[in-house]
């Protein structure tokens, strides 16, 4: 079996690992030092080249590893001659090659992603970005060698990164039609399958790393590391999101007469309101391929036939237990301009394995640096910790000072136990690195508002901007996190509580008709683990980000004789400012107004208390019933969402007359709070399907109706209160799904049948 991978990473020294064999000829063109002895001059960019060779040493099977040569229709060329090829046609390869018509596709198929459009003028690209009011993803249309994608930190790098690539600037040519997308909170995921045109097979998802920073800070790179399988993603959500993103693009394919054959990757984030797709790549992904081929058993070249014959419902894909963890060696400059020509030293790799990226030989024989990501170092062990300690060892050697290589010491920060680092030997959990990693995130939230912030406990914020407003009002708010952080301790998730703060805090000025100014937090612990302060703060940031707020300073305090060992408290305080004529709720609110529910996207930060008893005796890893594959821990730690974004266009039209942030006391205490003494309300609790996770913990709980809409929000976050004229005006306005719960009644309190 004669075989030609095309390609020059660290993607492709893992294929060729692979797919070595007994039997087996294997040629690399160009390949790099890692590959050196299968390594064969052909100019790739020339097809006739490529057929040429083909012929000539009887190949029987192209694996391409790049997008470009996908994207060119190499593929289509090699098929034509007759010579099987694993990879799609460039018309499959469209869904990498055009970020537009990747989202056009998405959308036609019922594939969810976030709000995005595609401009070729710098002045519609930013009236799109007022229109939006959130923070935005910058994309090259075009491919641009993991160069193509912004995630700026404010709006001047937003307004500067459209610029520069609408301009030709940054990126020349590639550059000139841009996709500008909402930007997604969540955890994100890298999840890859075989596909042979029909069926799709998914290896475990994987983690990357892609921002250049220690707890990803600073420019994209092609990507500083990653692992897999990713802990806390259940075979039920595997086969959920294969089916979702994977298959749902593979039908799509065949369905306008394109069949897509060889990996499909789609970079996913978990959002609050669920999955959606970053980006499709029509490859195997690099750096992931090195962490999951690994833990491939089957052979691959099986695979890869199958696939390319048609036949991958044939095969059974056997995957080793355990982690497999790839941290990415870079030279300095990288990823602007990376030093070249450095000598790579020779290393005590133990059981690790050392996989070639941009490497070479000189003229004396030595193996030098050629490009930016120079090598990658696989560990591999039962769990992530053991897969890391394992690379690390290696990378130490390898970045020592003086050799010109760099490498992030974080990689798996987010699902590392907190004494793992130290274990691993790195040093993320030292105080400077956490300070500097949580500056830049409190930094990425700031605007030409903020005079002065990080560097003392409050912050200065310039008002000038009210001088629009005739009457501006103030509103501030105050709240906690509550016994969640018990919860995010147990299952080592904490990002979300710094978000679940911050959203509380908006909905709670929102219910005033207020915009979110600034945030200051406060987190307080026993004994301060850095590493968790640093994750809490990062999804603070993020969330004042997507709301349009600056988190301007905060407190973290170690309080041993208040907090028992383990307790984390977080708070926060929120202000916000409202024009005095907007102010809410409104005089006018009588009985025969209609009240319009929201969805809650889970407990929000009340009823944890309760949950926890609930819960007490359960592996929090099972999945939840009904819950359509999430486990119980999982639809717990959802993230208060903010009702920021879908209520304010209703608030811009004066549609509200009133708004009921549904926290603790649930829909009985709440509602009474913004209605006349003589109003009361009724609702119709069969007007909403309630939520899998809700009727779980009423049932275990034992609760009656009265109990559980007075200490839960039962799938209802917020509800507007609404002239009976104006709902469907108000629905329109508000774009997700909404439920007219019910409406006011002429005697006081809440009264739920």
């Amino acid at each position: 079996m004669n075989i030609l991978i095309i390609g020059s990473g660290g993607r492709e020294h893992a294929l060729a690992e692979a797919l070595r064999g007994e039997g087996r000829e294997l040629f690399v063109s160009p390949g790099n030092a890692g590959t050196r002895r299968f390594n064969v001059d052909i100019d790739i960019a020339d097809h006739q080249d490529v057929l040429e060779f083909c012929e000539n040493e009887r190949i029987d099977l192209v694996v391409i590893g790049p997008e470009a040569p996908l994207v060119d229709g190499l593929t289509d060329d090699l098929l034509a001659a007759g010579v099987a090829c694993f990879g799609p046609t460039a018309a499959a390869a469209r869904l990498e090659g055009s970020k537009s018509y990747s989202r056009e596709f998405a959308s036609r198929h019922g594939i969810p992603g976030p709000r995005s459009a595609k401009f070729t003028d710098i002045e519609q690209a930013i009236a799109w970005l007022d229109e939006i009011g959130k923070p935005v993803v910058v994309k090259a249309d075009g491919l641009a060698s993991g160069k193509g994608v912004v995630v700026p930190d404010d709006r001047v790098e937003t307004e500067r990164a459209i610029f520069g690539m609408l301009s030709g600037q940054s990126l020349g040519d590639v550059g000139r039609t841009i996709v500008l997308e909402e930007r997604l909170i969540g955890e994100e995921l890298s999840l890859i399958g075989f596909c042979d045109g029909s069926t799709v097979k998914a290896l475990p998802p994987a983690q990357d790393h892609k921002r250049v920073g220690e707890g990803d800070t600073g420019p994209n790179t092609g990507g500083m590391g990653a692992f897999a399988p990713v802990p806390g993603v259940t075979p039920a959500q595997v086969i959920e999101l294969t089916n979702s993103f994977l298959q749902r693009a593979v039908d799509g394919m065949r369905a306008e007469g394109d069949l897509y054959v060889g990996m499909l990757y789609a970079g996913l984030m978990l959002t609050a309101d669920g999955p959606r797709l970053i980006e499709y790549n029509c490859r195997f992904g690099d750096p992931e391929t090195q962490a999951l081929l690994p833990l491939l058993e089957t052979d691959l070249l099986e695979i890869m036939m199958a696939c390319v014959d048609g036949r991958l419902d044939e095969i059974t894909i056997d995957l080793a237990g355990g982690t497999a963890a790839v941290v990415v060696v870079a030279a300095e400059g990288y990823p602007g301009t990376p030093t070249t020509g450095l000598a790579i030293p020779a290393v005590a790799s133990g059981r690790a394995r050392i996989i070639h990226a941009g490497t070479d030989y000189d003229a004396d024989d030595r193996v030098i640096s050629v490009g930016g990501r120079v090598l990658g170092v696989v560990g591999q062990g039962p769990d992530l910790e053991s897969a890391l300690a394992e690379a690390y060892t290696v990378v130490d050697q390898l970045t020592v000072d003086g050799s010109g290589l760099f490498a992030r010491s974080d990689i798996g920060w987010r699902h590392l136990p907190r004494d793992a680092y130290g274990a691993a030997g790195v040093s993320l959990t030292a105080g400077a690195a956490t300070t500097a990693r949580i500056a830049s995130a409190v930094k990425s939230t700031h605007d030409d508002r903020v005079v002065a912030g990080l560097g003392s406990f409050g912050g200065v914020f310039d008002i000038a901007g009210f001088a629009g407003m005739d009457q501006p009002l103030l509103v501030a708010t105050t709240d906690g996190v509550g016994t969640k952080t018990v919860l995010a301790e147990t299952l080592d998730r904490w990002e979300g509580c710094g978000a679940d703060i911050v959203n509380h805090g908006v909905n709670d000025v929102l219910v005033q008709g207020a915009r979110p100014l600034f945030f200051l937090d406060t987190v307080a612990s026993a004994k301060l683990d850095p590493e968790i302060v640093g994750r809490v703060v990062d999804g603070m940031a993020e969330a004042c980000r997507n709301s349009g707020c600056v988190l301007l300073g905060g407190e973290t305090a170690e309080m041993p004789d208040v907090l028992t060992a383990g307790s984390v408290d977080i708070s926060g305080t929120l202000v916000g400012v409202v024009e005095r004529s907007k102010l809410l709720p409104r005089a006018g609110i009588a009985p025969g107004y209609k009240l319009v529910g929201l969805a809650s996207s889970g407990l929000h930060t009340n009823g944890y208390s309760l949950a926890r008893k609930v819960v007490a005796e359960l592996d929090l890893h099972d999945a939840l019933p009904g819950g359509d594959g999430e486990s119980i821990g999982e639809a717990l730690l959802a993230v208060h969402r903010s009702y920021l974004g879908p209520l304010s266009r209703a608030l811009e039209l004066d549609l509200v007359e009133g708004l009921a942030h549904i926290t603790g006391g649930g829909l009985i205490d709440n509602l009474p709070r913004i209605l006349p003494d003589d109003v009361g309300a009724e609702i119709d609790s069969s007007s909403w399907d309630m939520p899998p996770l809700f009727s779980f913990l009423i049932a275990r709980a034992g609760l009656s109706s009265l109990e559980a809409f007075n200490a839960l929000n039962c799938g209802i976050g917020m509800v507007v209160v609404v002239a009976p004229d104006r709902v469907e005006a108000l629905q329109a306005a508000i774009g997700e799904q909404t439920w007219v719960i019910g409406e006011l009644v002429d005697r006081p309190g809440v009264h739920i049948s």
